[in-house]
């Protein structure tokens, strides 16, 4: 009897310690521990989408909102939410790029996911010798399982997960990062984010490709916050750059007056490689299609390598730039 539990204890453990946290995310959870979502009432989505444009290139956007938030968060709303959401459209409607909404969701979700920390604490510096771009090609954000776990349970499966956008509301997502203490020392440091798009840029690869879509989204308290961040993240997303404008270079967080793409009150789109091509990266968007005369979405294509910054669908639309010595160079 003791041979039989034991090899039965061995079995269970080779089986759970061959599936990786990636894997086990992958798989779609049982329907009692998934989100029960229902349409948002009073939301008129067919007015929402009156502007749209049969053949003009789209972004499909869907809505989650969950109801069960603690009673005193009210960094988010769902009237802030529409009307974040109707300022991103009015914003990139000069782009030639439409979004449509899909949908507005809301329903209980499990408490546990109200506050999720973005990604794992990086464990290599950036330094002088590669740019931000470079260096999150060759080290990417790794999502934390209860990311994972919560974007699992809030998600719901879809053939075209991948292609979407997906705005969840949550009240609290961190964002750890390394910034130099003093001397030749880093120290971690945690962004309190109120929009983070988990872009490809900086994760690359690591995001179960049907959680590549998903955004959040948890303060639009402020005036300029309910204006652009939707359609500031949307740019980290669709576009696939950092905070960056003419000629600024990438960094975690700019506060400068100027681009959509920076933190301020300013929302270009600038083309051309003095305007480190955004707007047309925003068109090359494996998020991006058009319907055709038979209704069909024709997708621009999709990622080859994962989705890093160089990635080949861009061809020569980047930008290569040397990246500023942390510290001291005497060090």
């Amino acid at each position: 009897m003791k041979k039989r539990f034991l090899a039965l204890n061995i079995l269970f453990f080779t089986v759970v310690g061959c599936l990786s946290p990636e894997k086990k995310s992958e798989n779609q959870l049982p329907d009692e521990l998934k989100a029960n979502w229902t349409a948002a009432p009073n939301i008129d989505v067919d007015k929402i989408n009156s502007d749209l444009v049969d053949g003009k290139k789209t972004i499909d956007v869907g809505i989650y909102f969950p109801s069960n938030f603690d009673q005193n968060f009210e960094k988010v709303t769902l009237d802030k939410m529409m009307a974040s959401f109707k300022a991103a459209k009015e914003i990139y409607a000069p782009t030639d790029v439409q979004l449509n909404l899909l949908w507005v969701k809301t329903g209980p979700i499990n408490p546990d996911y109200f506050s999720i920390e973005s990604n794992k604490v990086p464990t290599v510096p950036r330094t002088e010798y590669a740019n931000m771009y470079v260096h999150s090609k060759r080290h990417p954000s790794v999502p934390t399982q209860r990311t994972l776990d919560a974007f699992n349970h809030i998600i719901e499966p879809h053939k075209d997960n991948s292609r979407t956008i997906y705005l969840v509301v949550l009240q609290e997502v961190f964002y750890p990062f390394l910034a130099v203490a003093e001397g030749r020392n880093w120290m971690t440091k945690a962004v309190r984010t109120g929009g983070m798009s988990f872009p490809t840029y900086s994760f690359v690869n690591t995001l179960p490709k049907r959680f590549r879509g998903v955004m959040t989204i948890t303060n639009l308290s402020r005036p300029d916050r309910l204006r652009s961040t939707i359609a500031h993240e949307i740019g980290h997303k669709a576009m696939n750059v950092s905070h960056e404008y003419m000629d600024t270079d990438p960094e975690n967080e700019i506060f400068a007056e100027g681009g959509l793409m920076l933190y301020g009150a300013g929302e270009e789109i600038p083309s051309g490689e003095a305007g480190r091509w955004h707007l047309e990266r925003l068109h090359l968007s494996p998020f991006i299609y058009r319907l055709n005369s038979d209704g069909q979405k024709i997708w621009n294509e999709d990622y080859r390598e994962g989705g890093h910054y160089y990635d080949p669908i861009y061809g020569d639309k980047v930008r290569y730039f040397d990246s500023k010595p942390p510290i001291k160079e005497d060090w």
